[in-house]
């Protein structure tokens, strides 16, 4: 899993990128045994003490300024440039899913029902080995970097807490572009892709209550069904999304919870719906988040029932700027050769906190392929399958995509 990927190409075409992929190489016995040290102790949520103290440790002796987070067990390292400049951010987010792995790896999860199914140990070693080799050419820079190590990526928000705590500030200078990489599993090893413009949903979770009068369940006419007005509303929000949605404005309403009753012969008096909302624009979430009520409360009542709709704000629309983002792609194309990269035609309705960070500075997130030798990309198991693996061998373009992104901005 750890071998090198092929390069035809053996000299980058910009010559500030010489060396890099010798560099990632030599640095990738490094980069492997912090990721499987990861893997084997995957932690969730916002406070990951044992992550916390492996980056720590994987960033000693650097010439960086360390800080860790309060509210968080995030860690921010800034680098400075030999000479004054930007600043620019890298971000690797830390945290693991809630899920019994089942890859059969030697240096699988130890934790149970704790497991790095999104591949996030392998972006903290990633950005960990980038810092590392920015470093060593401190002299080639011209700013400061800064590198995001944060928890709480699934669905914790953890980059808004980081946000809060003056990350955009920790140089002392405002930020001014932000990078973040996320590998997956359903894409070739090594290859890179991104795309300007929207490039991963936003998401919402919506909870429906439908009440009715309980009885009998010989005798519904002395009871008031909630379990009728309930199974229509998951029709009648597929027919919402295609008659009130543009098709050019893309969105996602499923219903992945319904819960009623307690027996087969007993009416319950409430009914529960929930589920999760997706959509690529500001505009189409608010109206999706409009239409979802007013759709749910007008069924029950035509059921005589009563419907109390929630929906709690999840991720932001995760939108790459015009600019940063085809510089990825070109960045990636001089530092690796143009076999690498590969346009993104589709955003993914999957979500992001990095949106968080978009919001504040103009950058981009691109997805870093990783599909294990000799597995057909149609029958990977994707991220967030207990069963994902991922080719190690990628990390190094990964390595190589950070750093190159920072001298880039950076000359």
């Amino acid at each position: 899993m750890s071998a090198t990927l092929p390069h035809v190409q053996t000299t980058a075409s910009d010559p500030r990128f010489t060396g890099l992929v010798e560099a990632a190489r030599a640095l990738q016995p490094r980069t492997v045994a912090l990721r499987r040290l990861l893997h084997k102790h995957p932690e969730q949520g916002l406070r990951l003490p044992a992550t916390q103290a492996a980056v720590l440790h994987a960033l000693e002796g650097l010439p960086l300024e360390v800080t860790t987070g309060k509210s968080t067990s995030s860690v921010v390292a800034v680098l400075r440039g030999a000479r004054p400049g930007p600043t620019v951010l890298l971000r690797g987010d830390m945290d693991a899913l809630p899920l019994r792995e089942e890859t059969g790896l030697a240096y699988a999860s130890e934790v149970e029902g704790s497991m790095h199914a999104c591949g996030h140990d392998t972006h903290v070693a990633m950005l960990a080995s980038a810092a590392r080799l920015l470093c060593s050419r401190r002299d080639a820079l011209s700013g400061q970097v800064v590198f995001m190590f944060q928890p709480g990526e699934e669905g914790h928000h953890g980059a808004r807490y980081m946000l809060e705590e003056g990350l955009l500030g920790a140089a002392g200078a405002p930020v001014e572009k932000a990078f973040a990489l996320h590998i997956t599993s359903t894409l070739q090893s090594g290859v890179v892709v991104s795309r300007p413009g929207p490039a991963m949903a936003s998401a919402d979770t919506f909870k429906v209550t439908v009440t009715g009068r309980g009885g009998h369940g010989g005798m519904p006419h002395d009871a008031i069904d909630p379990v009728p007005p309930a199974a229509a509303m998951v029709g009648a929000l597929q027919t919402m999304v295609a008659r009130r949605v543009s098709v050019h404005h893309p969105a996602v309403v499923t219903v992945g919870h319904i819960k009623a009753g307690t027996t087969n012969n007993i009416i319950p008096e409430t009914a529960l719906l929930e589920g999760t909302i997706r959509t690529l624009s500001e505009e189409t979430r608010q109206l999706v988040r409009r239409e979802l009520k007013q759709v749910c409360q007008h069924v029950a009542a035509a059921h005589g029932c009563a419907a109390r709709v929630e929906v709690v704000p999840g991720y932001p629309v995760t939108v790459n700027d015009e600019v940063v983002a085809p510089r990825v792609l070109e960045v990636t194309a001089a530092a690796l050769g143009s076999r690498w990269v590969a346009p993104m035609e589709d955003p993914l309705m999957g979500a992001e906190d990095f949106s968080y960070v978009l919001r504040e500075v103009p950058g981009a997130i691109a997805f870093l392929g990783a599909c294990p030798r000799g597995v057909e990309l149609a029958k990977a198991e994707p991220n967030h399958s207990s069963r994902v693996l991922f080719d190690e061998a990628a990390m190094e373009h990964g390595v190589i995509v950070y750093t190159a992104f920072a001298l880039d901005a950076l000359r």
